[in-house]
């Protein structure tokens, strides 16, 4: 670290930072297009046009839908009703449309609060009102889970942004040598300069400025994933909403952290709510944030958060809902969905730390967690004991085979609770949830795609859907979450 007098971690009055690459937002204006035959170009073998268009709809990701010579085009940023000049690139049977003007906007068009927006992609909505993006969603829902009746009506955020209790910035150097920290651009690994996101905690980014602002009066320097050289590649934070702990994690090219106390003393300082600050090394040349080895700095490295009156501890690997107000939502619905009256067996299947079996505890007769990721076991096992719970199991196990050989022993469940990956179940799994007939299954699913297959599935296999709730869980993005209920039909 450097000898010379630092200057600390002063709060940054800056505008927020550009990049050095612009990708623009689309030109609103109402003027329209020459008329007359579509503009050709042509570029490495890709035909590309500019051609007017009208929006007749929105995909399950937001992007508009329009018509151009008899082929679907999936427009990003246009809005239904909008119509628009678009620039059409083709290669082969390949297809791609982007927005280059609107020239009748729609009512529902906003101006993005965010000024990285149009660079980001980490947003996908916030072109549209807060009632847009919820209708959207809410069509979504509507549209997947026709065959299965009509969903409720979409619980969403009072206030849509704010929520992330984590959040991670990469690090790097600008063509001036500068230190600059934010998001990759998407499907990019260039980083674009921000010192603010929207959806992120306030506090989160304080920290991170005060992070940039040590290294631009020290020696610290980014990682370069070209070189291989420099020190610094991420920092993740956790915040917990409720308890008001943070974590920071330095995700490093290296273990040799020179200046360490000197950085831990200062940072510490200017942000006395920091609870605990660990080391991460990732020497790896790969996408993934967090490397195997971890050294804590400071504090006791795991942060502890309060979610449905349950106390769980966080550590740097560990999940834990980034949206806790909506998560508290989403979980309440899924345990009315299971009319507990304490007598019930209940089997948290993909349980992960516990948190949604051990909110079911508090008004089950028994549960049994099953997860297959030994850590997440270990860590449900824990946060069962720190908040006295003596009613719940946790195994570590694939759920569908740990169900199967319940049926096979004759042991009875009353309520299977799954919350399986974006990928939702195999037919491995629901076919044991149907030998061991339980009376409900609550399915509560963050990609609504694979929850209509799934349950499709088991309406055929002697279950009926009585209730669809979908939840906004990622305000200003397409994700939406729903949670199911399922009933056995009587013989």
């Amino acid at each position: 670290m450097s000898k010379r007098k630092n200057k600390g971690f002063k709060k940054s009055k800056n505008k927020p930072n550009r990049s050095e690459k612009r990708y623009g937002k689309p030109n609103s204006s109402r003027g329209g297009p020459s008329k007359g035959k579509d503009k050709t170009a042509s570029h490495r073998g890709r035909k590309t046009l500019t051609a007017e268009v009208t929006c007749s709809g929105l995909t399950n990701e937001g992007k508009g839908i329009a018509e151009w010579k008899g082929q679907q085009l999936e427009v990003p940023l246009l809005l239904p009703g909008e119509k628009a000049e678009v620039t059409v690139s083709q290669k082969g049977r390949f297809v791609n449309a982007e927005l280059k003007r609107v020239v009748h906007p729609a009512k529902e068009r906003v101006d993005p609060p965010c000024p990285y927006y149009y660079e980001c992609g980490g947003c996908q909505l916030q072109h549209m009102s807060n009632q847009a993006q919820s209708r959207c969603k809410q069509d979504t829902i509507d549209e997947l889970m026709k065959p299965f009746g009509k969903p409720e009506t979409i619980l969403t955020m009072d206030h849509p942004y704010d929520y992330r209790n984590k959040s991670h910035t990469t690090f790097g150097l600008n063509q001036n040598r500068q230190v600059i920290g934010g998001l990759y651009a998407q499907n990019t690994h260039e980083i674009i300069p921000m010192d603010r996101c929207l959806i992120h905690d306030p506090k989160a980014d304080e920290i991170v400025q005060s992070i940039k602002d040590y290294m631009k009066n020290s020696k610290m320097q980014p990682y370069n994933e070209d070189t291989g050289r420099g020190f610094l590649r991420h920092v993740l934070i956790k915040v917990g909403k409720v308890s008001g702990e943070i974590m920071v994690v330095l995700v490093a090219a290296s273990s040799e952290f020179k200046g360490k106390n000197n950085f831990v003393k200062a940072l510490r300082k200017a942000h006395p709510e920091i609870t605990t600050m660990l080391l991460n090394v990732n020497k790896r040349d790969t996408s993934v944030v967090l490397g195997n080895q971890e050294k804590v700095l400071f504090g006791k490295g795991t942060i502890t958060d309060t979610l449905c009156g349950l106390k769980f501890e966080i550590s740097a690997k560990s999940f834990y809902q980034i949206n806790p107000v909506q998560t508290e939502k989403l979980y309440g619905k899924a345990i009315e969905m299971t009319e507990l009256t304490g007598e019930e067996t209940v089997i948290d299947a993909y349980c992960g730390i516990g948190t949604i079996g051990l909110v079911a505890s508090q008004k089950a007769g028994k549960v049994i967690g099953v997860e297959l990721n030994k850590d997440a076991v270990r860590d449900a096992i824990q946060n069962s004991k720190r908040n006295g719970v003596k009613n719940a199991r946790f195994y570590q196990g694939d759920a569908g085979e740990f169900m199967v050989e319940m049926a096979a022993r004759g042991e009875k469940a009353d309520v299977v609770i799954m919350d399986p990956p974006r990928s939702g179940s195999d037919e491995a799994f629901l076919s044991s949830v149907v030998k061991l007939q339980p009376k409900r299954v609550v399915y509560v699913s963050c990609n609504p795609e694979t929850q209509a297959r799934d349950l499709e599935y088991l309406v055929k296999n002697g279950y009926e859907v009585e209730e669809i709730q979908p939840v906004d869980m990622f305000p200003q993005t397409y994700h939406v979450e729903s949670v199911a209920k399922l009933v056995l039909k009587e013989n």
